[in-house]
This record gives C-alpha cells, structure tokens and sequence, in this order.
C-alpha cells in the first residue's frame, strides 16, 4: 500500500510569506490552478488510488476536491490532518516573529521537535496527533491513497522517515501541490520513532 502526501495549493498568504497554521486560508487563483493541474497529472499517470483524505481547513479541502473530480474518487476529511498550531505567531511573517518574539523564536528553533509556540502546538505534538489518523487510515484501506495536507506535516514525516533532527527540516521543504510517496511499512516504523 503506497500513500502519496500533497501539499495544498499555492494561498495568497504563502505569497506574503505570512504563517498559515490553524488558520482557514483559501486557495489564491494560482492555487485553483496549481490543483487542477495536478489533477491531471495525476490522472495521466493513472495511479491506483482508492481514497481522498484531507485535512480539515479549506486550502486542503479545495485541493482534495479539485483531484476528487478529476479521478472521480471520493474525499474523506478528516480531523488530526491539520497545519501545526503555531499560535500567537500565527498572521505574522517569520521576521516578525523574530523581532517580535526574539526569545520565544530563539528557543523554539533550537528545540522545534518539542518547544511549543505561543498558545501553539509543538511538531512532536503535530506528528502523534497524524501518526494516530494515518494508522487508522492504514488499517481501513488496502489500496493506495492520497492524502491532502500540510508542509509541516510532510516535512516532520521525512524527518522522522530520514531520521534527522527536526531543527533540519527545511531540508525537506515541499513545494505547493507536490507529491511525496510513503508505503504503509515505513509509517508503521515511524510509530517508533515518535
């Protein structure tokens, strides 16, 4: 069983470089399109996908239906699939954290596994919380699945799978509406590591 992360498309706040987290953003128009496309090419590669799950917050949504009416393959939203909390820090830009936040920032990206932003969530916190709905996920299906998510989910997930420290994870930074394949073995391993 293959499951294949996409990260939502292109938003006007991705544009802006603001922080995104819990917050219900849209897709931009350049996401509309971003989806579509991807769309397609999933279509022409003609993957043996059974199942849609997405995250809960709209610029996920909106994704996972745009690839949902092009496979003609349902959409499951599901809760625990979301972007990380990241709090008061939520809205801002990173330099705005850092200059607003100095000694919150400071000691959050030293230890990002485990500190906790400002009325957040931390990354270790994020990965018990998907590793729980992937393994649900993983028990309910046979087939191959696509799931509509978050950069911050994607990038812990390789982390873990790479097993690198998570202050490295701008090394796995994933583009919007791109695609990173997992098979079910290498997530139940990663129940371990968290």
């Amino acid at each position: 069983m293959k499951l294949y992360f996409v990260r939502h498309g292109h938003t006007e706040w991705n544009e802006s470089n603001r922080i995104q987290g819990s917050q219900d953003v849209d897709l931009s128009k350049k996401g509309i399109l971003q989806a579509k496309k991807l769309a397609n090419k999933l279509q022409k590669k003609q993957l043996t996908i059974s199942k849609i799950y997405s995250s809960p917050q709209k610029r996920a949504i909106q994704t996972a239906k745009s690839i949902s009416n092009k496979l003609a393959i349902s959409t499951v939203v599901k809760e625990g699939l979301q972007e990380i909390n990241l709090g008061l820090w939520e809205g801002l830009t990173w330099k705005e954290v850092q200059e607003d936040y100095a000694s919150e920032f400071n000691v959050w990206f030293h230890n990002r596994r485990y500190q906790i932003a400002p009325e957040g969530e931390s990354y270790q916190q994020l990965m018990v919380r998907v590793m729980s709905v992937l393994e649900e996920i993983i028990d309910q299906n046979q087939e191959d699945v696509l799931i509509v998510t978050h950069s911050a989910v994607i990038m812990c997930l390789q982390c873990l799978v790479h097993q690198k420290a998570f202050e490295q994870m701008d090394h796995y930074r994933v583009k919007n509406t791109e695609v990173i394949e997992f098979d079910d073995c290498t997530l139940h391993l990663l129940k371990s590591l968290i």
